[in-house]
């Protein structure tokens, strides 16, 4: 059998044609997922891999995607480490967040393997459900960048400004770079635990980086990001890292490692892959977009495909991920339209 296309262009190899997923494709915007999540919790539906499996493949079989996630949660390695989550609808909320040196210190010993063996086992039911039903649909495994997650950790939620993240960050740095290095060695480890279990690929999400100034990427993230990903690509599957808001740190991003390098909306394509040079690169449809009118959807995913030239090592998909309340019809049709059906 052919290498799917999607681990193709990560190893930039040509494909036959453009390979396209979505991050949160198993998510609010569509129907099946909003009927299971009506029943309980995210935790809770976290927690139970058959489920997992079964949310994995709902966008495989609505929208022919070439690559399936898993469905898990960047946060949940923050159960066993003590900090204490829960979700609303304001999003998640830390109960006992990071703001001191002696917060870290406090911390529990997290040992992936068997504090994350639900998300393992989701691995391994997704991996084989798609193998039953769409063995040439590879598995993507993914974890949140230390950045990340200690952002989470030290603001107890989500933050626009991250002043407290960027004070104990100034503050504390020894304390920092411990709790940095925990979280490195935690996610890079567990990345590398997926593909075990079965991941194809995996992604790592730094979502708040873009928040940082290039020093301070350098000199507080970097070292911590690359440790993350060398464990993870000890797997021998390819990575892709991933940030948004990150047009002014992509040569830093592609310093800190991974086969693929995500690109968002603000920058164009053709643009950031010179910059990021020898990588594969993923992105980068504004998730806005998919609201649009067809012609101007049809418009926009042309262009990002446009300013990929065709060259071997383009993986289509959101630059970031998909909102709730997206018609599924568009998300459908930009498959449609990057596979060549529209």
């Amino acid at each position: 059998m052919p290498e799917p296309p999607f681990l193709a262009a990560c190893r930039r190899e040509p494909t036959d044609r453009t390979p396209v997923w979505f991050m949160r494709q198993a998510g609010r915007y569509m129907p099946e997922y909003r009927a299971a999540r009506a029943q309980q919790g995210i935790l809770e539906m976290c927690h139970k891999p058959k489920l997992v499996a079964q949310i994995t493949l709902q966008p495989v079989e609505r929208l022919g995607v070439d690559a399936a996630i898993v469905f898990a949660d960047i946060l949940l390695p923050f159960e066993p480490l003590g900090v204490g989550l829960s979700y609303a609808s304001g999003g998640p909320k830390i109960w006992r967040p990071i703001r001191t040196p002696a917060d870290v210190d406090k911390l529990e010993h997290v040992d992936p393997a068997r504090h994350l063996a639900y998300c393992l086992e989701g691995v391994r039911e997704a991996k084989a459900a798609l193998a039953a039903r769409f063995p040439a649909v590879p598995l993507i495994g993914f974890a949140g960048a230390p950045f990340t997650l200690a952002s989470y950790a030290i603001e107890g939620g989500t933050s626009r400004t991250f002043e407290t993240t960027k004070q104990f960050m100034y503050t504390h740095a020894g304390a920092w770079h411990g709790f940095m290095e925990r979280l490195a060695e935690l996610v890079g480890s567990f990345l590398a635990l997926q593909a075990a279990a079965g991941a194809d690929a995996l992604q790592l999400f730094d979502s708040w980086a873009g928040c940082l100034s290039c020093a301070d990427y350098q000199e507080y993230v970097l070292p911590h990001s690359r440790r993350a990903i060398e464990l993870a690509s000890a797997a021998g599957v390819p990575v892709i890292h991933f940030g948004t808001d990150t047009s002014t740190l992509l040569e830093l991003m592609a310093e800190a490692g991974g086969d693929v390098i995500g690109v968002d909306w603000r920058i164009p394509l053709d643009v950031a892959w010179a910059r990021i040079g020898g990588r594969a690169v993923q992105g980068n449809l504004d998730p806005a977009v998919l609201f649009a009118p067809p012609e101007v959807l049809e418009r926009r995913v042309k262009e990002v495909l446009r300013r990929a030239g065709g060259r071997a090592g383009h993986i289509f998909n959101l630059g970031h991920g998909i909102q709730p309340g997206t018609p599924v019809e568009n998300v459908k049709r930009v498959v449609d339209l990057v596979h060549g059906r529209a």
